[in-house]
This record gives C-alpha cells, structure tokens and sequence, in this order.
C-alpha cells in the first residue's frame, strides 16, 4: 500500500473516531457488544458506566488529561457527574465516604507524580478500613516510563502494600478488562482499594473496543470467597446453646457484608449482649438493652468487664485489633473464641479461635440462625445480662455538669438529640472517641477512619456522603486540629452548595497527644498545643463562601445547633470547649480492657459490693473474676 493510501486510510479512521465519540450512544450503551473505534481514555468511561459508576471524585494534571477530556464528554451526556476536589486526598477521602454510605465501590482519579502520591493516604485508609475503592491514576506516556520523566513516579510499585490489586495499562485493548477485575476485585471477598494506572499515549491512542460485562474477567488465580462450613456452624451453635456468659463482638464485616438484621435475630434468639468495635458502630441497635456499646481502649466500662468476664467471645467480621484487646493474653482470658470471618488471614492471626466459621458472615449467621429453628433452646444467659446491667449503673459514661466551659461531652449529647437519624463521619481524636461513645447511629450511618486513624479525614468523607445522599443529614465531627489537614474541602461544600454541617469541638490542642503526653509524658506538652496560629474558623468558612457560627456560650448551645441543622446550606459550627478535658474511659497501653482508667474509685462505690484481691490487696467490684487493678484472675 503506497504513502498515500495509508495517509487517506489513517485520516479517515480518525474521522470515523470523532463521529463514534460524538454520539450520545458511543459511551456507555449496553447493548452495544461490536467493536468500536475509540480511545483509550474513551473505552475507560465507557466501562465505568458498565458498571453504574455515576459519580467520580478527582482532580485533573498533565498525565490524565485524555481521560479527564471524556469526563467532559460523559457529563455532557448526562450519565456522569464528576466532583472536583481541591486535594487528591480529598478525592480519595470522599469517595471512601461515598463507598461506607452505600456500599457500592467508590472512584476516584488523580494524575501522575505528585497527584498520584497524594492519594496514598486515602489509598491505605481504605485498605486498614475494607473499603471499596477504584482509584485510576494518570501516568507518564509508555516511552518515558523510567526515565525519570516530569511528574513520573511508580505509583505502582509506592502503592503495593496498601492496594487488594493494581494494574499499570500499556495496551488500550486492556482497559475493558481490567476495569471488570478491578471492580469484581475491589467489591467482592473482604474489600478494599485497588489501583488503575494508565499511561498518557494509551488514553489517547485509537483501538477496536469491545466491552467486557461486569464480573465476566476473573484475574489469576483469582476466587471468589467459599459458602461457610455447616460441620463449622454447627460446632459454633453447640458452643452458644451451652454458653452462661457469652458475648457478642461485632466488627466492620458486618456492615460490610449487610449482615446487620441476622445479628441483632441472633442477639435476640439467644439473648446475647452486643458489643461493637469502632468500625462496627450501628450495626447493632445502641437503644437496645442488649447492646453495650463500644470496647477497647476507649469503649464503656461494661463493655470492657464483660469482655473480660465472658465464657464465650464471637467474634463476627473483627479482626482482633490492638485498640480493642488491650495487653492480648489478657482480652477475653476464661473464654472460648468463634470467629465469623471472610479473611482466612485473619482466622487466629491474634487470638487463636476454637470454631472458626469461613466465609461471608452474613451467609454464614443466615445458616446457623436456620440451624437454630431446628432445635429446642431456652436461653440461660439472664443472670448474665443482670450482672452487665449492674455495671451499667455503676460504670456509666460521664454525664458532663453544666457548669463552666461547655463539656465537649455535652456538645455532642445535643447533636444526638437535635440529629436524630444522620450520617455521622469523624475526624481522629479524642471527639472520635467521645462521637463513638455519645451519638447513635445505624448501619452505614458511621463513617470514621479507624484502622488508620487519618486525620483530616471526616470533612471530604462527609462531602462523600452528602453527594451520594444529598436529602439526608450528613454532620462531621472535627477536631480543631484534625480538620485542618484538610480544610480546603471546604471549597468543594461551597462549589457544590452539599447541605453538610461540620462541627468542630475546639479545644486548641492535638487532644489526644496532650491527653497521652498528661498521661505517659509527665505533663510535657511538645508540640501538641495549637493555640498559636489557631485560624478563625467562623472567618475562615465566610471566606468560602459557607455560613460560619461560633458557640462558645452553654445558653447558646442547643439555640444555635438547632438553627445550624435546620438551614439547607452547608454550615460550620466552632464550639470552644474546655481545653483539659480528657477521654475516658481509657485502657492504658500494655494494660488489660479491665484495667481502665478514668473510673469511680472504690471509694465510690458502695462497700458491699467491694472485696479484696488477695494478691495487689486493691478493693474490687465483688463480681469480678478479674482484679481490674493488678490484672489478676480471681
């Protein structure tokens, strides 16, 4: 074929390109299954929408602008609606608000180089938290890879220990597929983040497209989680019908896996109290007298005895956490451990377990509550709930005076009861722990980073789920501190007007490096107060646009949150607290969950009910096993 006829046959595949990507139906049409001419970046949107992905969070760069041009195309087309952030992080942030909202896979884009480090700190919260995410990269063009190319860096190999997956693309004909096993992997088994990276030429390079259906390309050596063991349930059964003092320990599977209405029949079947971790917050009904709120360093005092006291821990979607066991050869000492888990990696990798049960937890507890109708039960633990009862009265959580400074404890009892229902996210402090403790929320309804504990996390995950529900109640609960790691996301509330309130409790320090450094440290408070410098924050939202109140008075308090809920416009809300005010309960680091401090004394408590240890000589609570101030069995 002679120079010419190329030239003629080349310009009119490119005419034939632009008309394809013109059309309304050339993105995105499911039932369109012949192969078409398009780019790279063209056929990643199209197999975005094939798998109803509708919202995007990123912000564009050199390397991804072929893929961010047919994001202009499919907003035109009406099917995408893409959110700029003003930070990656901020991006990957709120599409990990977007995915724990809904449960569906959430996506975000950021280019090469630094906007692909930008993402990291999202990336690996994701990981810690089991959360779904697509994240597609920019990259420098095939030929410049290794070359130390402008804005070049391996956001693949930076990326390896915090992804499920991740895949750098060098052929467009790729893209189908990979964009299938990406989303299969991401959502399916224990979920997590995976990472796309497409160089700049392959966006823009023409091919013949064929689409791939969702969950049709498997990677690998890749399988989908096996049906739990029915020898595993039974043997678990057996375990909770002969259990006197069992307890119930609920981790973010659950909510992960939908499995909340199976927990709370099981709960009530066999009449076992709750108690769940950071991340399994709502999955259980914190009103329900079965439910004994949070464990671990920061959990109820009850939560922490009773874990101690039981005979039987089952444990269902929790992986065992240093917060939540304390000194581990102390968590749960008399009990016997089942372990309802989806991650076989996680099976006895802290806490070896005597049943575990593999395997989707809410298949899993589906079949062992059907095994349970087959046979004749009474429940036997009500001696048990008598004693969980009675410290619920004797170990409650503060009920902060009215008097002087506004208690930060206070602040959020008012926002539980002014905002009943809402999507609650959190920064990482001590107003995370004192949120987990007060507010009550449902299933999906408590978003925080727990794993990782990210700072700067609450605003863009809230901005996450404003987007994905924007008539529901979405608060952020933000530290002073906390939220200016990433307080230009206030420039996203404000561009897309997200009706999203954000609370800040103002104490003006790092609260819970000078609650550890009061504590650990002998009072030195380095580098932990952020007075000097502290922003106004009323000021600071004007500046964007935002409505910005300021509550620094208790007769104000409940007036003007009231008013803040009641406006359908974002607003933030900067509540000045008192400054020493500590988080407690506390579980000490190296000290046992029936070791807290922050307690009533003995001296508090009424006499006949205290004995003695015989090996520390402390006066303890006479329904321990476990002498809470030296860590011995009883």
């Amino acid at each position: 074929m002679s120079i010419s006829a190329l030239t003629f046959n080349l310009r009119i595949r490119i005419l034939f390109a632009v008309t394809l990507a013109s059309s309304p139906k050339s993105l995105g049409d499911p039932h369109h299954q012949r192969p078409s001419l398009m780019t790279g970046a063209d056929a990643l949107m199209d197999a975005l929408r094939r798998h109803d992905v509708d919202t995007i969070f990123g912000y564009p760069g050199g390397a991804i602008l072929p893929i961010y041009d047919s994001v202009h195309k499919a907003q035109e087309q009406g099917w995408l609606k893409h959110f700029l952030v003003r930070h990656e992080q901020g991006g990957a942030h709120a599409a990990d608000g977007y995915a724990r909202a809904t449960g569906k896979v959430g996506v975000c884009f950021g280019t090469s180089g630094p906007g692909a480090t930008n993402l990291v700190t999202g990336i690996a919260t994701a990981q810690m938290d089991s959360v779904p995410l697509v994240v597609v990269t920019g990259q420098v063009p095939r030929p410049a890879i290794g070359t130390d190319a402008f804005q070049e860096t391996d956001i693949f190999g930076i990326t390896l220990p915090i992804v499920k997956h991740s895949w750098v693309v060098r052929d467009p004909a790729d893209i189908a597929k990979v964009v299938a096993q990406a989303f299969l992997i991401a959502g399916s088994g224990r979920p997590g983040p995976v990472l796309i990276d497409i160089p700049k030429d392959v966006g823009q390079e023409l091919f013949e497209y064929l689409a791939v259906d969702p969950g049709s390309s498997f990677p690998p050596g890749f399988h989908l989680p096996r049906s739990p063991d029915l020898d595993s349930i039974s043997a678990a059964l057996d375990l909770i019908e002969q259990s006197e003092c069992p307890l119930l320990y609920v981790g973010g599977g659950v909510i992960s896996s939908g499995a909340h209405e199976s927990i709370n029949a099981l709960a009530k079947r066999y009449q076992l109290p709750v108690t769940t971790t950071l991340m399994g917050k709502g999955a259980f009904d914190e009103c329900d007298p079965l439910s004994i709120g949070m464990l671990g360093m920061h959990g109820t005092a009850y939560a922490n005895f009773a874990v101690t006291e039981c005979d039987l821990l089952i444990a269902i979607g929790a992986r065992f956490d240093d917060r939540v066991t304390g000194k581990l050869d102390t968590f749960a000492p008399r009990a016997k451990v089942i372990h309802f888990e989806i991650d076989p990696a996680e099976v006895s990798k802290n806490r070896v377990a005597d049943v575990a049960v593999l395997g989707d937890v809410r298949e899993g507890l589906k079949e062992l509550l059907k095994l349970g109708e087959r046979r004749d039960f009474k429940p036997k633990t009500s001696a048990w709930l008598s004693r969980i009862d009675s410290w619920k009265n004797r170990y409650p959580l503060i009920n902060p005076p009215k008097e002087g400074e506004i208690y930060p404890q206070e602040a959020l009892l008012e926002v539980r009861d002014l905002a009943k229902g809402a999507y609650i996210t959190t920064d990482v402090g001590q107003h995370q722990m004192w949120a987990a403790q007060y507010l009550l929320t449902g299933p999906r309804q408590w978003i925080s980073s727990g794993g990782l504990g990210t700072m700067g996390y609450g605003m863009p995950a809230a901005l996450g789920a404003q987007i994905a529900f924007p008539k529901e109640k979405v608060i952020c609960i933000a530290g002073d501190a906390s939220i200016l790691m990433n307080i230009q996301e206030l420039g996203t509330i404000s561009q897309y007007q997200l009706n999203t309130k954000i609370i800040i409790i103002n104490n003006q320090w790092q609260g819970m490096v000078r609650q550890w450094q009061e504590s650990f440290y002998e009072e030195r408070y380095s580098a932990s107060n952020m007075h000097s410098g502290m922003p106004d924050f009323v000021a600071l939202a004007n500046s964007f646009g935002i409505d910005g109140v300021l509550i620094n008075d208790r007769k104000e308090l409940k007036t003007k949150l009231k008013d803040a809920f009641n406006k359908s416009t974002p607003v933030l809300i900067d509540i000045h607290v008192r400054r020493g005010e500590n988080c407690y309960p506390m579980v000490p680091p190296g000290k046992s969950n029936a070791q807290m401090v922050g307690l009533p004394s003995s001296a508090d408590l009424p006499k006949d009910v205290m004995i003695e240890c015989s090996v520390c000589g402390s006066k303890v609570d006479n329904q321990f096993k476990y002498c809470s101030e030296c860590g011995s069995l009883l």
